[in-house]
């Protein structure tokens, strides 16, 4: 198998690896950020240009390095390559430059987006964006439109990553939307006003990396972070049936796919989990979804909490036994 050096870290990985599964097979910081990526999609990557990474040699058969950054999520691995990210401050200075860009055109709506405080692009720019703006021109606007029953789209906030379009490519039964028109008036739409209906069409939702795509039955409800994430199941015979329930009290606000810790869907879920089950009897509850502690959404420690309480029940039992003796 190839080995690969990415950023002093050797790996071997099967033929057709790219840099960037290569890197998430080494984990840790050095693993480049995708937009646009999603293992789960074929065809996917090459759009935002976010993981780009710099390529210092190219193998042991050609060990020139590659001229220019390459986008890791298409550059499949070759023997001896060794490649550099956050040890490259041009590289970063690079990708600086290209977060720059993502932004030019989205409006600063953070405090009323519903995607706040699980965005990818809130993470990149934090990480790799300035601190103010440099573009001086008119910004791209659209109307709001709802594109079935469930589904908002806001253009507006688009970054045109194409993850929606393939799911309506690859996982849905029919498409009836995708990119429309070119260059800096393309946007994603559907043909003459047509409805996103489709028993899949809510995975498009989990796949937006903005809030470009929102769950229209959970708008304004409620800020992530004061909700409490569950894992819950149920037996369905469309999906997996197995979900996260985003409760207020006892209150289901919303339903989505358990993600992993690089943003992608465990599994695909049917709209009638997603949005018909809004009940906590509909669902048999497994117990708290662990979030990474780099997120908003922990800010809760709900999970520390229920430990702390199992923790003090034990020493309440064992302290009653003593006294008993």
């Amino acid at each position: 198998m190839p080995k690969v050096t990415i950023d002093g870290h050797t790996i071997e990985v099967p033929e057709g690896t790219t840099i960037l599964n290569a890197a998430r097979m080494i984990g840790g910081d050095i693993v480049p950020p995708a937009m646009c990526y999603y293992s789960k999609l074929a065809t996917s990557g090459g759009y935002c240009r976010t993981c780009i990474v710099q390529v210092t040699k190219g193998s042991e058969k050609d060990p020139r390095p590659m001229p220019k950054p390459v986008a890791s999520c298409r550059t499949t691995v070759m023997d001896g390559m060794e490649v550099k990210n956050i040890t490259s401050p041009e590289l970063l200075e690079a990708r600086k430059g290209v977060v720059e860009f993502l932004l030019i055109n989205h409006p600063l709506d953070c405090p009323i987006c519903d995607q706040a405080g699980e965005c990818h692009l809130q993470d990149l720019s934090y990480e790799h964006g300035l601190n103010k703006s440099r573009y001086d021109f008119k910004r791209r606007e659209f109307e709001k439109i709802d594109i079935g029953d469930k589904i908002k789209l806001h253009m507006t906030r688009c970054i045109l990553c194409y993850r929606c379009v393939k799911v309506a490519e690859q996982i849905c039964p029919g498409r009836v939307h995708g990119v429309m028109n070119r260059g800096d008036v393309a946007e994603i739409s559907t043909y003459i006003k047509n409805s996103v209906d489709n028993e899949w069409s809510g995975n498009m939702i989990d796949v937006c990396p903005v809030g470009a795509l929102t769950d229209k039955t959970f708008r304004f409800k409620s800020r992530v972070w004061f909700t409490k994430p569950m894992d819950a199941h149920r037996k369905c015979e469309t999906c997996s049936g197995k979900a996260v329930l985003w409760l207020s009290g006892d209150e289901v606000l919303r339903v989505t796919g358990r993600k992993d810790k690089y943003g992608e869907l465990e599994d695909w879920i049917c709209n009638t989990c997603r949005f018909e089950k809004k009940n906590k009897s509909d669902w048999t509850m497994e117990g708290p979804r662990h979030i990474d502690r780099h997120s908003v959404i922990s800010q809760n420690h709900y999970e520390s909490l229920k430990q702390l309480k199992i923790d003090v029940s034990k020493q309440k039992k064992i302290a009653e036994k003593a006294h008993q003796s």
